[in-house]
Formats: C-alpha cells, structure tokens, sequence
C-alpha cells in the first residue's frame, strides 16, 4: 500500500525466489507463490551515509559496558531507561547480567499488559482464534458461501507478521522473541504460502512460541506434525507406495544433527562410532531409512489437522542411526523412535548450542561455549525446560561478555531496535495506512518476516547482510524513516526526535551527543562524532545554542541527523 492508500495483489505472478511486500491488497485468487508489488516511491535521502558503512570491525579495540552487550544480544536494543535499569540489577557485572537473564528466561513472570493493550487497539481478527476458527474463516469459507479471497487468506499472516514487531518493539519479554525469531529460522518455512497463511497465526503462537525455551524432543514433534511443515516439506505425500524423503532430509541436516555431521554415501554400518557405541552421524541410508519411518504422517485437508494413514505406511523392519526399528510397530512409534533418535542425538545437540551461540554470541561460535551447551543440552534432555538450560549457560559464558561486534544487526533487528530506542510508536494494525506503508517499506530492506523460500532460514552470518543491496536497503529505510514528509506529508509522525530532546540540550554538539548516547549507550570514534557533529551544525558553530526548535528547517536537521547516525557501521554492531 503506497501513502494515497493504493493497493496492490498480494497473491502477484512472482515466482519464488521473489521477495514479496506484505500489506493488505485487492483480493484476488492466487495466482503463485510469491507476491508482485510495487516498489514504495522513496523521498531523496537527507544526509550522505557515512563512510565505511559496509565496515564494522570484527575485533573492535574496546567492549562497551556489559549493559549493552545484553541489551542488543539477549533482546533487541535498549529503550530509554532500559540501560539505567540494568545497572540497578546489582552491584557487579555478573550480578547484574545473572539478574536479567533470569528475569528473561522466565517471561511468564514479565509484565506482558502493554503488549496486550496494543494487541487490542490494533483489533486484531486472528490473534486469539482457534485452528477450527482459521480453518473454517481463512480457508474454507462458511458454508455453501464463497471462498475466502486472496486478501482473507492472508489475514492470519500479516496480523501474525505485525504482532511479531509489536513483541519485539514493545515487549519485555525480548529474550523470548529473540527466541522466537531463531527457532522460526531453525524451523524455517515460508509463511505466505497459499496453505500455509490461514493458519499461520496458529503455527507461530501454539507451535512456536510455547517451546522456544522447553523440551527439544516435544519442540521436534510439534514441528513434524505441524500442518504448514507438512505442506511445505511434502510430508503428507509420504506414502509407502510414493515415498518423499523432502522432510526426513531436512529433519538431519537442518533441523537435527546438521550438514556437520553427515557422513554422504557411506554404508551404515561404515560410519565411526561415538564413546557411546553410536553412528557419530548420519548417511543417506539413513534419510531413506527415515523416510520409511514417517510414511502415513499426513493431514486431514477437510480439517487441516494432523492426520496418520495407516494404510499409507511402510510397515517393515527399518535401521536408523544405529537403531533397529522393528516390523508392525503400534501407529506413530516407527516416526517417533527416529525423532527420540535425532533428538537425542550429541550431534544434534552440538549443532543446535553452535547455532545458539551463533545467534546469541559470535558468528564464529566459540567452541568452549559450544561444548559446554551441549553438555547441558544433553544431560538436561529429559527436563521439560531443557532449551531454558541451554541458553542459560551460554548468555552467562565468559565469552558472552567479553565478544562484542562480532555480530551485525539483520534488517529486522537493525528497525526494531531503532523503534526502541526512538520511542517509536506505531499501531501495526492490518488496514492502518502508516503501518502498511511502513511494512511495504521494510520489506524493501531485504528481510520479510517468514518469507526466506527456502528450508534453512535467513542466514546469520555478517557477510550475508553486508552486501551492496543490504545496506543500501537499510539506507533507505533509516532515510525514510527520519523524513517526516513521508508521512503523510507531516500530519503523522511515529516519533519526534525533536521533542525527546531534553532542557539545556541546545546546541549542534549537544544534541548530536544526546542521540549519540541514546542510540548506541558508548561513545562514537572521535572521526565518526565529529562528521555527524559537522552535518548538524551547517557551517555554523557547533557550541552555539539554538533559542529554539521552532524552525522548520533545523527541525528537519535534526531528523536528518538522526538518519545520519543509523547509518553509522556501530549502530550495526550486536
């Protein structure tokens, strides 16, 4: 939706590799998988990005205090106050980072009410309906009436995309939905599928969400019979007599033990033994072998739920991972023996700890924290909060406090935490001109949410959001964000940079300093401060005081101002 609230078809003629802009449209059927939009008209950027935006340093000379590295790691950025607050958590550092990992590693106990009010203002029409409820309302449509239209079937999607934003926006419980963006990369599939995105609401809050910090075993078992995984791995075209390997593959080498751990072509019975007397991994006999075990999972396309076909399963005797499998076993125990099998797995619980410590620490995991995580992964692995275990560990790790920038912000951290620290506030509701503009926009800079086509998920790695599009991408999306006039030509404005300036913050210097400490929490390098000083004094004397901000055009200084510094290469740094 452009900024005179025209619309767009969501269900377009784009193949799937496209990147298609979410935000209601003309309902229509669909006509592919991916969306075809229009591109939203951008405004001349105000200020020229600094140099070296595609350079944040791996190894940087100094680490910025510990409330920091916590705040844009195990949540995403601090909001005013947040910082301040941290520092009252206790009288060290590790006192302080134990105190609010705990707090976060228990978000039933965190102050959700404000996240809920915001659900409600958005009125949203999905949030709180039952599987039936989509089913029926998004899918098939009442009876004997026509079916949903394109636009409806989206519904669940969107609202799913925008709760999502308003949990890490405004949410305090951040390490959940920091949690929440990884297992849903994990676990990755692509939401706007025709089938997927009536019931996509349902996948992210009853399949998602409840386990991020649970039982890992239970987690593998609700994704396997998960109705949009079924539809997007061909698991309910398994059939003994058509068998599809899509799922049991990627149950190995995405969502288990991992690419890490695959021994290729080799016989079973080839592959070395662990100090336990088990395949230190896994071959293809053992993706076909799985495969067998996992005919007759399906679903039911009158209810869209889970559904097993005995009649459709492969009976007989089958090895996997070094365990016998015997014939004629009772309804569902051949899939289920192999998901004890992967889950259990020491390979599977190195691969997901490096992988969390990827997400939570380094790019380059480092491998003591990893060993110690896995450790923990499998001598908790009969604990219903074994994953709760897992993360603890890590964010209370040495390594975790002394590593800072080697990570970098992906688009939809790199928005979210800019929203926090402004005070953005915007309503994300479906239908809501601003935030469907918004969404288009964002959508733009290289990231939908839930929509990476293929089963691996974004990737996580700094070289894969360092590219030339990337940052121009996030060029753009700092600029428009700043220029007022994008809003409807003024008469809205999400936050006001100008007036969050505090009393005595008058001049060029100060005001740059100001924003310097709200957006980043430490310093600037003495270069990268003085540029951005130099751009918001105009020539003029940076220590002269304005009377005031009535101006137009330094009002519009200041907004650009604040563009200049998001894209700052440390305002990507986590």
């Amino acid at each position: 939706m452009d900024g005179s609230g025209g619309v767009a078809d969501a269900w377009g003629a784009g193949d799937k590799e496209g990147f298609p802009v979410s935000g209601p449209t003309r309902p229509e059927e669909p006509r592919g998988r991916t969306a075809s939009l229009p591109v939203v008209p951008l405004r001349a950027p105000a200020p020229r990005p600094l140099s070296r935006h595609n350079a944040v340093a791996a190894t940087p000379t100094g680490l910025p205090p510990l409330s920091v590295i916590a705040l844009n790691r195990i949540a995403f950025g601090p909001r005013p106050g947040d910082l301040e607050a941290f520092e009252q958590l206790g009288t060290t550092d590790e006192a302080r980072l134990a105190a609010y990992v705990e707090q976060q590693l228990h978000p039933e106990l965190l102050d959700a009410s404000d996240v809920e009010a915001r659900f409600a203002a958005a009125e949203f029409k999905t949030l709180t309906k039952t599987w039936e409820q989509l089913w029926s309302d998004h899918h098939l449509g009442p009876a004997g009436g026509p079916a949903p239209t394109s636009l409806q079937r989206l519904e669940p999607y969107w609202e799913t995309e925008r709760t999502t934003f308003i949990h890490a926006v405004y949410g305090k419980r951040q390490l959940e939905s920091v949690l929440v963006d990884f297992w849903h990369n994990h676990f990755n599939i692509y939401g706007p599928e025709y089938w997927s995105a009536p019931v996509w609401m349902h996948h992210d809050r009853d399949v998602i969400r409840p386990h991020v910090l649970g039982h890992f075993r239970t987690f593998l078992e609700a994704i396997a019979t998960s109705f949009p995984m079924m539809l997007y791995l061909d698991g309910y075209g398994n059939t003994v007599s058509g068998p599809n390997e899509n799922f049991a593959r990627e149950l190995f080498e995405l969502h288990g033990l991992g690419a890490e751990n695959y021994f290729g072509v080799a016989r079973q019975d080839e592959v070395p033994l662990d100090a336990d007397r088990r395949p230190a991994g896994y071959v293809d006999d053992d993706v076909y072998e799985t495969t067998r075990a996992f005919t007759g999972w399906g679903v039911d396309f009158t209810t869209g739920t889970f559904r097993y076909y005995p009649e459709r399963h492969d009976r007989f005797q089958k090895y996997v991972l070094g365990k016998f499998i015997r014939a004629d076993q009772s309804q569902l125990k051949d899939g289920r023996d192999v998901l004890d099998a992967v889950a259990f797995h020491p390979g599977t619980a190195r691969y997901v700890s490096r992988k969390l410590c990827r997400r939570l620490i380094a790019d380059d995991p480092p491998a003591r924290v990893v060993q110690e995580a896995s450790e923990v992964f499998l001598a908790k692995k009969d604990e219903p909060d074994q994953l709760r275990h897992v993360v603890r560990t890590i964010l209370l790790s040495p390594e975790f406090r002394t590593t800072w920038g080697a990570k970098v912000k992906r688009p939809f951290e790199y928005i979210v935490s800019a929203f926090r620290a402004t005070q953005t506030e915007l309503s994300f509701a479906l239908y809501h001109q601003p935030s469907d503009h918004f969404v288009a926009m964002f959508n733009q800079a290289g990231q939908p949410l839930f929509q990476w086509a293929t089963p691996d998920g974004y990737p996580d790695v700094r070289e894969k959001w360092l590219g030339s599009n990337t940052v121009v991408g996030r060029w753009r999306l700092s600029n428009w964000l700043n220029d007022v006039k994008n809003w409807w030509g003024g008469s809205y404005a999400p936050f006001d940079p100008v007036a969050q300036i505090p009393a005595g913050v008058r001049s060029s210097r100060a005001i740059v300093d100001f924003w310097i400490s709200r957006l980043f929490g430490r310093p600037l390098p003495a270069a990268t401060r003085e540029a951005v000083v130099e751009f918001m004094a105009r020539g003029r004397d940076p220590e002269m005081e304005y009377r005031g901000f009535d101006d137009d055009t330094l009002r519009e200084r200041i907004w650009g101002t604040l563009a200049l510094l998001m894209t700052c290469p440390e305002f990507l740094e986590r």
